[in-house]
């Protein structure tokens, strides 16, 4: 039964299932990008244009990610992702939102 427990040496640290998911992956590093940058941004009142919008491309992409993701760390990194999205997509529109100052 030990064999059972065994642990593939070479399983990548994003793949646990030992195949390459190299779109899944890119769409996981995105969605933690834009995800750290529209949380960063909305804490300053001024930068709402890119909070926003970061925010709202990060959700569409973590959540296009999690629909194709195929192991548990892309589906854990991708949420971790999109709630910053979430966070930093409401910050910005509590701000200003997507166009505030730019149309009127």
């Amino acid at each position: 039964m030990a064999q059972a427990f065994h642990r593939h040496p070479t399983s990548s640290l994003f793949a646990t299932d030992g195949k390459p998911h190299p779109l899944q992956d890119t769409l996981m590093a995105v969605t933690l990008v834009l995800g750290a940058l529209a949380f960063i941004t909305a804490q300053f009142h001024n930068l709402h244009l890119i909070s926003s919008w970061a925010g709202l491309v990060g959700i569409v992409t973590g959540a296009y990610g999690q629909y194709i993701s195929e192991t548990t760390r892309e589906r854990t990194l991708l949420i971790i992702g999109m709630g910053a999205s979430a966070i930093g997509f409401g910050l910005g529109m509590a701000h200003g939102g997507l166009f505030g100052g730019v149309l009127g």
